[in-house]
C-alpha cells in the first residue's frame, strides 16, 4: 500500500478532481505506486553500488604517483584503441555474415547436420515450412523404438533454430537421451497464399510423418518455444488425434494477463492502434509483413541490453566474445517475413483479440478452436524473468479453459507447469544451464507423465545430488488448483476489460481502413517500392553500415589485422580500466531509467484511457469469458453418468489403476521416483503392457472420475473388482511397491493404505516395504518410453 503522502495518491488525488472514475484512479495509483516502489528499490540500490564503486576508484587513483599513472594511461588507451578496432571489425564480419546469410536463404542456425525429412511446399496447400530430421553427432546413438522429439521454432520475426543452436539445448538433451529429434523451420518469405490453417495442417503432416518413420515408438513428444508454444496448442486442438506430450515454453497465450506496474508490453495494441500498423506495414510491404518491426519491438523493451550492453560486452574483451556474438547476432539479424493474413490473424486472435485463451478462435471459416478438446498431456515452461511472456499469459488460459481443477481431471487432462525463478525469456529455450537442469528434467518426466493421474500439477525440482553433467535432481508434482493460478495473477483480473475495449476499436478502425485508405495504399507501393522500404528500416542499415559496400571497412579490417599483430592489454590492476565497467553500469542504469519511467507512463496512459466509462461501454460486446458449467453439474455430463454406473465392473487393471489414484489423492503430490515405478508397472508389466496406450490412458481417466465422485463407494467396491483373494495380495503388493519404503510415506499415504487393506479383507500394513515388483515375472525387456 502506498503512504498517504506518496506521489502515487497525490496524482490520484489529483485525477479525482478532475472527474476521473474510482476504478481508474485506484489502477492508475496502484500502478504508479508499484513502479515508484520497484524505481526505488532497484535504481536506489543500483546509485549506491556505484557510489561505493566510485569511491574506490578515486582511491586507487589517489594512491598511484605520477610517473606510474602516466604509464598506465598510455597503456590503457593503447589496450582501449586496439579493442576499439577489433569491436568495429566485428561489426564489420556481422554485416558481411548477415549478408552470406542472407544470400544463402536465410538457413536456420541449428548447429546439427541435418536433413529435409519433408517439405511444406510440397503438400496440396504449399507452405514455407520445412521438417528436418536432427543427424546425431559422431559418439551418439538414438533409437527409432523411442519416443520422438518434434520442436517447433518461433516465427516471431526472427529466422528458426534457436532451440538447437548450442550442444547444451532442447535437441541436445533429447539426442544424448537416445531420441530421434525432428526441428520444424521456415523459409524468409512466406508461399503467396499461405494462411495459418495451412501451417497448421502441414505441421499434423510432418507429425504424422515423423509417427511413419517410428512406427514402434510412441507418439511425438511436441516441443512448442514461445510463438511455437501457441502454434503447438493449436496443431492440438485441431487435431485431437495427436496424443503425444506437449511442451509449451514461454508461449503468450493469454495475452491480455499480466500484472499491474509489470509488463508493459501488452499494452502496445491499445496505445499503437490495435491491427492497423500491421495492416499499413503489410500493404507498405507489398502484402508482406516485415519481421524487423518485431525484432525492434523486442529490443525496445530492453534498450540498454540490445543497444549498449552487448556491444560494451564485446568491446570489453572482442577476442573472447566474438564467435558468441557473431553465433547469436546470426540469429537476431536473420530476419523473416509473414503473408499479411497470417500476421492479422495472429494480433486478432491473440495479441489483441485473445480469442484462442477464451475458447473463440477460428482457425479458418467454420473451424472453431477449443483448447478443452486437447488430448495430450501438458507441459507448461514460465518464467518471473520473462519480460516478454510473464507466468499470467503462459498459464490463464487455463483458468479460461476450465471451470475449475476437478473438470482438468474428468476431462482426463493432464497439465503440469514449473515457473523459474529469473531466466529471461530466450533462456528458457537457449540457456546452457536451462538445458542441463529444466530441459533435462522435462525430458526425463516425459517417461513418466502419462501414469500420473489426470488434474492440475505444479513440477518443482527440489533438490540437487552430484555435480556436472552428472547432476541428478529431485523432481516432484504437486496438485494445484484453479485459485493457485490465479494468485500468480494476485486474482485480480479487472483491467483485462480495458483490452476487450481495444479489441473492438482495432476491429473498427481495420474495418475503416479496409473501406477508404486502403485500396489507395495497396495501388501505390510496387514491388520496387515495397523492397526499398524493406531495405531503409533502421535495424538494417545499422548492421548493413558496416558492411563491404561502405569504404571505411577496408580500412577497418587493416587496422584490425595490425591491432592483432601489435595486441598489447593494459594490466588487470590498471586503475583506468576499471574506469569501463563503472562507465558501463552508469549508461545503462541511464537507458533503465528511461526504459522504467517510459514503462510507467506508458501504463499510466493505458490505464487512464481504457479505465473509463466509455471504454467501458465500448468493451461489453467484447468483455466476455467462456461460459463454464457450474462444477456440480460436471457430475451430470452423460459420459461421467456412464462411467459412475460401472463402478463395480472391472478386474486386476481397474483396481490397481483405482488405488493408486485413491494414493496419489491423499498425498497430494508425487514424486518422481513413485512416478517411474508406477510407469513401469502400468507400461511394462502385464496385464497392463498390454492394453496398449489408449486403453491404458482410458482406463486411468475413469477411475479418476470414479474416485472424484465417488470416493468412499470407489474403496467399497474394491472387493468386488478383485474377488479372489491371490488377485488382492498381488494387487496390494503392487501398489505397495510403488508407494515405496514404509518410512518415507506420510501419514495419510499409511491411513489409506490401511483402509484398501480394511477394503479388500486383508491384514493391516506390514512395517517391511515391498521392495520387488511382483509383476516382474512378466516385465517386458525393452524400455519403450
Amino acid at each position: 500500500m502506498s503512504s498517504p503522502y506518496s506521489p502515487a495518491t497525490a496524482l490520484a488525488r489529483s485525477f479525482g478532481a478532475a472527474g476521473i472514475t474510482t476504478t481508474q484512479t485506484q489502477r492508475v495509483s496502484q500502478s504508479f505506486s508499484r513502479h515508484l516502489d520497484k524505481f526505488a528499490r532497484e535504481h536506489g540500490k543500483r546509485v549506491q553500488d556505484l557510489i561505493s564503486e566510485g569511491a574506490g576508484l578515486a582511491r586507487s587513483f589517489s594512491s598511484a604517483t605520477q610517473d606510474h599513472i602516466f604509464d598506465q594511461a598510455r597503456d590503457y588507451w593503447i589496450d582501449a584503441g586496439q579493442r576499439m578496432v577489433l569491436t568495429l571489425d566485428v561489426l564489420r564480419e556481422r554485416a558481411d555474415n548477415d549478408a552470406q546469410h542472407e544470400a544463402a536463404g536465410t538457413p536456420p542456425v541449428l548447429i546439427y547436420d541435418h536433413e529435409v525429412a519433408l517439405d511444406g511446399r510440397s503438400l496440396v496447400r504449399p507452405v514455407n515450412y520445412m521438417l528436418l530430421k536432427i543427424l546425431p553427432p559422431a559418439g551418439v546413438v538414438t533409437y527409432d523404438w523411442k519416443r520422438p522429439y518434434v520442436i517447433i521454432d518461433p516465427r516471431a520475426g526472427h529466422g528458426a533454430g534457436i532451440g538447437g543452436f548450442k550442444q547444451d539445448s532442447q535437441v541436445g538433451v533429447a539426442l544424448h537421451d537416445g531420441h530421434p529429434v525432428y526441428f520444424v523451420v521456415f523459409r524468409p518469405h512466406p508461399e503467396p497464399t499461405q494462411t495459418l490453417a495451412d501451417v497448421m495442417r502441414a505441421e499434423a503432416a510432418f507429425i504424422a510423418e515423423v509417427h511413419r518413420r517410428h512406427p514402434e515408438a510412441p507418439k511425438p513428444i511436441i516441443v512448442g518455444n514461445c510463438q511455437g508454444g501457441w502454434a503447438t496448442l493449436i496443431l492440438a486442438a485441431a487435431n485431437p488425434d495427436i496424443t503425444g506430450p506437449l511442451v509449451v515454453n514461454g508461449a503468450p497465450v493469454a495475452s491480455w494477463s499480466g500484472r499491474l506496474g509489470e509488463n508493459p508490453m501488452r499494452y502496445n495494441g491499445g496505445l499503437l492502434g490495435g491491427i492497423l500498423p500491421a495492416l499499413v506495414l503489410s500493404d507498405l510491404g507489398g502484402g508482406e509483413f516485415d519481421g524487423v518491426h518485431l525484432v525492434s519491438n523486442f529490443e525496445m523493451l530492453n534498450p540498454g541490453r540490445n543497444y549498449f550492453g552487448k556491444y560494451f560486452d564485446l568491446y570489453a574483451d572482442p577476442e573472447k566474445g566474438r564467435a558468441s556474438f557473431l553465433e547469436f547476432e546470426r540469429w537476431w539479424g536473420g530476419f523473416h517475413f509473414m503473408n499479411e493474413q497470417e500476421i492479422r490473424w495472429i494480433v486478432e486472435q491473440l495479441f489483441i483479440g485473445n480469442r484462442l485463451s477464451r475458447g473463440e478462435a477460428r482457425i479458418e471459416r467454420g473451424r472453431q478452436l477449443d483448447l478443452k478438446a486437447i488430448r495430450s498431456p501438458i507441459i507448461v515452461f514460465a518464467s518471473w524473468g520473462d519480460n516478454i511472456t510473464p507466468p499470467q499469459q503462459a498459464l490463464n488460459w487455463i483458468v479460461d479453459t476450465y471451470a475449475d481443477e476437478h473438470e482438468i481431471r474428468i476431462r482426463g487432462q493432464r497439465i503440469i507447469y514449473m515457473v523459474h525463478d529469473k531466466v529471461g525469456h530466450l533462456g528458457i529455450f537457449v540457456s546452457s544451464s536451462i538445458a542441463k537442469k529444466e530441459h533435462t528434467e522435462v525430458a526425463s518426466t516425459m517417461k513418466t507423465i502419462e501414469a500420473l493421474a489426470p488434474g492440475l500439477y505444479e513440477m518443482t525440482i527440489d533438490e540437487q545430488i552430484g555435480e556436472g553433467i552428472a547432476a541428478r535432481f529431485h523432481v516432484s508434482f504437486h496438485e494445484r488448483k484453479i485459485s493457485d493460478i490465479l494468485a500468480i495473477d494476485d486474482n485480480d483480473r479487472s483491467e483485462e476489460r480495458g483490452f476487450a475495449a481495444v479489441a473492438r476499436l482495432s476491429e473498427l478502425g481495420a474495418e475503416l481502413y479496409d473501406l477508404t485508405a486502403r485500396p489507395l495504399v495497396q495501388s501505390m507501393v510496387t514491388d520496387e517500392m515495397a523492397k526499398l522500404i524493406s531495405d531503409a528500416h533502421p535495424a538494417r542499415l545499422m548492421r548493413r553500415g558496416f558492411g563491404g559496400d561502405n569504404a571505411m571497412t577496408h580500412a577497418i579490417r587493416k587496422a584490425a589485422d595490425e591491432a592483432r599483430a601489435a595486441r598489447t592489454k593494459a594490466g588487470p590492476s590498471n586503475p583506468f580500466l576499471a574506469l569501463e565497467p563503472f562507465w558501463a553500469k552508469s549508461v545503462v542504469q541511464a537507458f533503465d531509467v528511461f526504459r522504467d519511467v517510459r514503462d510507467s507512463l506508458y501504463e499510466a496512459t493505458f490505464l487512464s484511457i481504457y479505465s473509463s466509462p466509455l471504454m467501458d461501454a465500448i468493451a461489453s460486446t467484447h468483455a466476455f469469458q467462456r461460459v463454464h458449467r457450474e462444477p456440480k453439474e460436471l457430475r451430470f455430463l452423460p459420459e461421467v453418468q456412464a462411467i459412475l454406473l460401472g463402478i463395480a465392473r472391472g478386474g486386476f487393471e481397474e483396481a490397481v489403476i483405482r488405488m493408486l489414484i485413491l494414493l496419489a489423492d491423499s498425498r497430494g503430490s508425487v514424486r518422481r521416483d513413485r512416478l517411474e515405478r508406477s510407469a513401469k508397472v502400468l507400461t511394462k508389466d502385464e496385464p497392463f503392457a498390454s492394453l496398449g496406450a489408449e486403453r491404458r490412458a482410458a482406463l486411468i481417466r475413469e477411475q479418476s472420475i470414479i474416485v472424484e465422485f465417488e470416493p468412499d463407494p470407489a474403496v467399497a467396491t474394491l472387493a468386488e473388482l478383485l474377488p479372489d483373494f491371490g488377485d488382492r495380495n498381488r494387487a496390494i503388493d503392487v501398489v505397495e511397491f510403488i508407494a515405496g519404503s514404509v518410512e518415507d510415506m506420510e501419514p495419510n499415504t499409511i491411513r489409506t493404505l490401511q483402509r484398501l487393506r480394511e477394503a479388500l479383507g486383508l491384514p493391516p500394513l506390514a512395517l517391511a516395504a515391498v521392495s520387488a515388483d511382483p509383476l516382474t515375472e512378466n516385465l517386458a525387456v525393452r524400455d519403450v518410453a
